[in-house]
């Protein structure tokens, strides 16, 4: 049993000696001359005009982490689809059930104003 795990060792030793190499490479190759101009932030080639560590709405979370669960959610369908045949009238069914409840989560949220930007 042991001896499959072997070119999982090999690999993992491998990249343990890789990483730290190419990271002492790439810093003995690199020029060093850091510049107040190299050191800003780039903000499509205008000078950043506030501070990038400023306060942002909790809004724009809320859309980010609906957006992450309905995108996951979605995700269901594609075995679902592959499946549909063998699942039949059952999966049919459990199908709706499952885009109701995700229709209804979606209509709340909405109704909630969770998706209003200002």
């Amino acid at each position: 049993m042991p001896q499959n795990y072997v070119p999982i060792f090999i690999f993992v030793a491998l990249i343990g000696i890789l990483l730290p190499g190419t990271l002492l490479a790439a810093k003995l190759v690199r020029p060093e001359n850091p510049h107040p101009a190299k050191l800003m932030p780039y903000e499509c080639g205008i000078d950043p005009v506030d501070n990038a560590r400023g306060r942002y709405t909790v809004r724009f979370y809320i859309v980010a982490i609906l957006f992450v669960v309905f995108d996951v959610e979605t995700i269901f369908l594609f075995p679902w689809a592959v499946q549909f045949k063998a699942l039949g009238l059952f999966g049919l069914l459990e199908m709706f059930i499952f885009l109701g409840i995700l229709v209804i989560g979606y209509l709340w949220i909405w109704k909630k104003g969770a998706l209003e930007w200002i």
